[in-house]
């Protein structure tokens, strides 16, 4: 019982550790910073952490074909092209938005799975991604719904990065990872990623400077960074521990959690059609994933 109440506090963390992550990127790119600076210094950062936790584990980091060309497929789909997205959406709506967009990685992930073959056709499922569908349209049409009828034109932008993520899920499930586990492949796809985001940043006028003088931004951009790869570190272990079934409910804990941070630290208010929207995309959110199981030791 303690082991099981263990998993469930953790499991709270990480949701509270990744729906932080929202607002922080709100401050960071709220004094001019933008997304190939923020990618660059966000992925070397976590590099560095994922490189302890492999010096830690004696984790070997393998370079051969199979596993490069691993790396830079996650380093595309699963950081730079979703994260430039994500920076840029960030600009112009507010956060608590985002967080419950990024909500629809799963039901997303279901018709990316059907034309893949890694899933089979089912009726609950197909609700639950219609219900997603409602909520995007529940922010979305409704003339109170958003603060200013302008941000309209940058939902779109804040689609891309869970559609991404979609596709990031559904070609591991695919195609595998060459036999690396996730430390390994973290690892990899963050220095790989970071190396096709500096010149990125530093030709496009976007590099970020370490020396400072700091402020806001900065610290936001490192504190999301470490508490990224903090809370996958977690994750990771929480999979092999409990399943990925029990893991994979860190979705709804992300969600609640992003809204209720960027109330209380960005001072965020949402209108009725926002939290109509909240509520259907969590519906949703429970019809397209797996009944939750423990696979637990009855000793603990």
């Amino acid at each position: 019982m303690r082991g099981t109440l263990g998993l469930f506090g953790l499991l709270a963390l990480m949701g509270a550790g990744w729906g932080l992550t929202q607002p922080l990127t709100k401050i960071a790119v709220s004094e001019g910073y933008r997304h190939f600076g923020l990618i660059f210094w966000q992925l070397a950062i976590t590099a560095g952490v994922m490189a302890l936790v492999a010096m830690l584990t004696r984790r070997s980091l393998p370079l051969h074909g199979a596993a490069l060309r691993v790396y830079v497929i996650i380093a595309i789909i699963g950081t730079v092209l979703p994260n430039a997205a994500s920076y840029q959406a960030a600009v112009y709506l507010p956060s608590g938005i985002i967080s419950i967009l990024l909500s629809l990685v799963p039901m997303l992930a279901l018709p990316v799975a059907l034309a893949l073959g890694n899933d089979r056709f089912a009726w609950g499922r197909l609700a639950g991604l219609v219900l997603g569908l409602i909520g995007v349209l529940l922010i979305a049409v409704p003339e109170a719904s958003l603060p200013d009828r302008a941000m309209l034109a940058y939902l779109p932008l804040a689609l891309i990065a869970p559609f991404f993520y979609a596709f990031e899920g559904n070609y591991v499930a695919r195609w595998g990872t060459a036999g690396l586990d996730a430390v390994q492949v973290m690892l990899g796809a963050s220095l790989v990623g970071s190396l096709i985001a500096l010149p990125l940043a530093v030709g496009s006028g976007q590099w970020i400077d370490p020396s400072g003088p700091w402020g806001r931004p900065d610290f936001a951009l490192v504190l999301a960074a470490l508490i990224h790869a903090g809370v996958y570190t977690g994750y990771v272990w929480m999979v092999g521990r409990a399943g990925s079934v029990f893991a994979a409910q860190v979705s709804y804990l992300v969600t609640g959690f992003g809204v209720v941070w960027a109330m209380l630290i960005l001072g965020e208010r949402y209108s009725l059609w926002v939290w109509a929207a909240f509520g259907v995309m969590i519906a949703g959110l429970a019809l397209v994933q797996p009944r939750p199981r423990l696979e637990l030791d009855p000793n603990d």
